[in-house]
């Protein structure tokens, strides 16, 4: 980032709309825009307030535009600021970011306000990423757990243990400086309390992420069975669509079809796959191939069979044992529920990981997805604003907690000084990652390329 320069990039998405916003932030953002501005003098107007005028280059009007000035500090980015809303047309806003570019600003990069809110103090960096992550949000449970995060979420609590750790290791430290003489400032069974308490706040964190991880990025749902067990029509219901082929004919899915379905506002990729059997046909073993890999990428296994092909206990543990056998969290559908018996059914409705189910009549679809939205809120440890979703947050807290465990293991061997010391600092320099007080260009550059331009 080159401090001191104005930058200036479109913050609507590319394509025609009825309005387009472009945004500018530096010392000169207010200056720059009175240079191709007619109206209102810019310069001598008050911080949060909107103004009507017209975008001009040599006397001749672009567009006809509404200006917002927010002056420093109290901006996102804590800089001058200010947003032009102009018509959505990609003509007029190439036009008014080239002429605002010959004016003096910059073209910003990828995720640029983000990191200069970031580095001017106005977000930690925890937050700077819950942005890029409210911005991908598509379902309600991502957008509040992204909101959660902006407003600091778990990196308050992690920057206020960190702060007391750092004042143990500092007096850890200050025992080498006197080692020959045989001190010690800090009693042993104090650290070892300090890092209790942190590692009691570490470790539901890190089992958070495997559900914030979900959340995220939409809970992957493999439809897995033999061939005509109504995988396909159970696919049609849920989405209320003919999205899938449906065909009496064994083997009409040669490919996987994926969709989205919003269930207690979690997204579900649901994923319906070939029918698994052994097949001479080239292009169904691809499709067969295909399946076994979604399968490995699910969280939740749907595994459908035909209920009317049941009679007895030994066919009900067959299929639930195949269901089993992908070592991932199932429920087993037993479709055709309108063709079997009633013992069949009474059986099999008293079972907790079984839905009874006439896909074709729509029936027990309402189940499935209570049962769905159930096994997903089951992983729940912590409550939103105690959830990661963050693979980077994930890896520092885990090798943080790692690295307490090394310090509790070398005090409890009686190690030297030094070598508690050194795990210390590793701990600190991990839960600092988290809010960006331990940071380098390559962990910056990383996360905030990944942000679209004019954020």
């Amino acid at each position: 980032m080159r401090q001191g320069d104005t930058i200036v990039a479109p913050a609507t998405a590319q394509g025609v709309g009825a309005i387009g916003v472009i945004r500018l932030s530096g010392p000169e953002a207010i200056a720059i825009v009175q240079q191709v501005w007619r109206g209102r003098d810019l310069t001598q107007q008050p911080s949060h307030t909107i103004h009507y005028g017209h975008i001009v280059e040599a006397g001749r009007e672009l567009d006809e535009v509404m200006v917002s000035i927010f002056r420093a500090p109290k901006s996102f980015t804590t800089e001058n600021v200010v947003e032009i809303s102009c018509h959505g047309s990609p003509y007029i806003m190439e036009q008014i970011l080239r002429l605002l570019i010959a004016t003096g600003a910059r073209m910003a990069d990828a995720g640029e306000f983000t990191l200069r809110a970031f580095m001017n103090g106005r977000i930690g960096l925890s937050q700077a990423e819950a942005v890029a992550d409210l911005i991908a949000s598509d379902s309600a449970a991502a957008h509040e757990l992204a909101i959660k995060q902006i407003r600091g979420g778990f990196a308050h609590q992690i920057k206020e243990l960190r702060a007391q750790l750092v004042n143990f290791a500092s007096l850890i430290e200050l025992e080498l400086d006197f080692s020959e003489e045989d001190v010690e400032f800090v009693q042993r069974d104090q650290l070892v309390s300090i890092i209790h308490r942190i590692q009691a706040v570490l470790r539901p964190l890190i089992d958070s992420f495997k559900y914030g991880n979900v959340i995220k990025n939409g809970v992957p749902v493999a439809i897995v069975g033999k061939p005509n067990a109504g995988k396909s029509t159970l696919l049609n219901a849920l989405l209320n669509e003919e999205r899938a082929i449906v065909s009496h004919i064994a083997g009409t899915t040669r490919d996987t079809i994926e969709e989205v379905l919003h269930i207690d506002g979690i997204a579900y990729r649901l994923i319906d796959t070939a029918g698994l059997r052994q097949t001479e046909d080239v292009i169904e073993q691809i499709g067969v191939e295909r399946s076994y890999g979604k399968i490995k990428e699910a969280s939740i296994l749907i595994y459908m069979t035909d209920a009317s092909l049941i009679t007895d206990m030994r066919d009900l543990a067959r299929e639930m044992d195949a269901a089993a056998s992908f070592d991932v969290p199932y429920l087993l559908i037993a479709n055709k529920s309108d063709l079997c018996s009633d013992s069949v059914k009474e059986t099999l409705g008293d079972m907790e990981h079984v839905v009874l189910m006439s896909a074709k009549n729509n029936s027990g679809i309402d189940t499935l997805k209570s049962k769905l939205s159930a096994m997903v809120q089951s992983q729940r440890v912590t409550p939103p604003d105690m959830t990661i979703a963050n693979i980077r947050h994930y890896e520092a807290l885990r090798h943080a907690n790692d690295t307490l465990d090394a310090v509790l293991e070398a005090i409890d061997h009686q190690v030297t000084t030094d070598l508690v010391a050194l795990e210390l600092k590793l701990a600190l320099a991990y839960l600092g990652e988290i809010s960006g007080e331990v940071t380098n260009d390559e962990i910056l550059g990383n996360i905030f390329s990944k942000f679209c331009i004019g954020k």
